[in-house]
């Protein structure tokens, strides 16, 4: 698949996604504190509404003592196969703007906006670009009930991300080219991308701004936290400008089964996960690619839905190999409830092996012009090795004779 990249960005951000997705369905939810289950642990919060976080409840609180400091909380079961279809629905609307999208995590996406100028204009009018595509994303439910979005623009991801992060809804932060410098400085430490023993060090060390981060020599900063460090002193100086970086939209290949009575057991679903993955596998779209990322994900039967997602260190077109780490994830974190139906689902794919190439029936002009490098590499290893060509063409040469053999002809195949 083509990469794409844009150093001029646009962060599109909604805090807590998940949670007013839930809210957008739930009206009745709205003015109550709510808490949001974690989908992998049901016994911890995942994420907080601003009311309960009044009352002291924190993410990653357990339910328990989130109850005793606010008896009032309204938890809500997690359902991540809606917050990921509402999400792709987003970025959908967001590749009617710009080519180049790059999601980072549930509600939060960047835009490259270069070469926009000519079709919309300078970045306050790329921002209402993108502000009239989140209105069309909002329908059919009422504007009111959905995620509210903070935009940031500016040059690089991590200033646009700033940005976004100190915009208001509907009042974007746009820090123009060449600004960054200025803008930077007078931010917390709280934006960089940091683990949470790093922020407590760099806060016990006295930094409280990206000002006083970069007032220190790089290296002062790289002997303490590595190359770490070192990245971070880059940031917080403005020095860094990492480029958004989209893909086109794969198209995935999906393979569902719906159970005739609800499944709770794990290896009946472990070997539906299998047999799923077979059918996904012989699909005609897939012959010539290998698997990148491979998504499972459930229906259950109390309302809800249970989900994950798998990137392969090793894209492959092996089943054994592809279903191996989320019969893991279904081991560690199961579905909370019996499971009404089952899908697997390829999302991202990698080119296959020359072999795989050299047949696929799909593949593109890349992926012809590869067939055609890796046969003539072969032919020529062939002919070095045995002193002559193996490999022939054949050719009609009396179609209408009555003798087979004065019908065709062989001649050397020279690629």
């Amino acid at each position: 698949m083509r990469i794409l990249s844009s150093e001029h960005a646009i962060c599109v951000w909604s805090p807590l996604f998940p949670l007013r997705c839930e809210e957008a369905r739930r009206p009745e939810l709205a003015g109550r504190p709510t808490g949001l289950l974690a989908p992998d642990d049901t016994k911890r919060l995942w994420q907080v509404a601003p009311l309960a976080r009044r009352a002291g409840v924190r993410s990653g609180m357990t339910v328990s003592r989130a109850i005793g400091l606010c008896p009032a909380l309204t938890l809500i079961e997690p359902d991540p196969v809606h917050y990921d279809g509402q999400f792709a629905r987003l970025l959908q609307a967001l590749h009617d703007v710009s080519p180049v999208v790059e999601p980072v995590e549930l509600g939060r996406a960047f835009v490259g906006v270069d070469g926009l100028e000519g079709l919309y204009g300078g970045p306050e009018r790329q921002m209402n670009a993108i502000v009239g595509k989140l209105e069309s994303w909002k329908v059919p439910s009422p504007p009111s009930n959905l995620p509210t979005f903070r935009l940031g623009w500016g040059v690089g991801k991590f200033v646009a991300w700033v940005a976004a992060s100190r915009a208001k809804p509907g009042k974007p932060v746009i820090v123009n080219p060449g600004e960054e410098g200025e803008f930077l400085a007078s931010q917390p430490i709280a934006v960089l991308p940091l683990d949470p023993d790093t922020h407590h060090r760099l806060w016990q060390l006295g930094f409280k701004t990206l000002a006083d981060v970069a007032a220190l020599p790089e290296d002062a900063l790289a002997s303490q936290f590595g190359e770490r460090g070192r990245r971070l002193w880059r940031l917080a100086a403005g020095r860094i400008v990492e480029p958004v970086r989209g893909r086109e939209l794969p198209q995935p290949i999906t393979a569902e089964l719906d159970f005739p009575t609800p499944v709770a057991d794990r290896q009946i679903l472990a070997a539906t996960l299998d047999r799923l993955t077979e059918r996904a596998l012989r699909s005609p779209r897939r012959v010539g690619w290998r698997v990148a990322v491979i998504r499972a994900r459930a229906a259950l039967e109390q309302g809800g839905s249970w989900l994950t997602e798998v990137t392969l260190k090793d894209p492959s077109a092996d089943r054994d190999h592809i279903t191996a780490p989320v019969k893991v994830r279904l081991e560690h974190a199961p579905p909370t409830g019996a499971a009404l139906r089952l899908a697997v689902e390829f999302t991202q794919f990698a080119p296959g092996t020359a072999e795989l190439q050299l047949f696929a029936r799909d593949a593109n002009a890349a992926a012809r012009a590869g067939r055609r490098r890796a046969l003539r590499a072969a032919a020529e290893e062939i002919k070095t090795r045995f002193k002559r060509t193996l490999l022939y063409h054949v050719v009609e040469v009396q179609p209408w004779s009555r003798l087979p053999e004065r019908r065709y002809a062989l001649i050397d195949y020279e690629p």
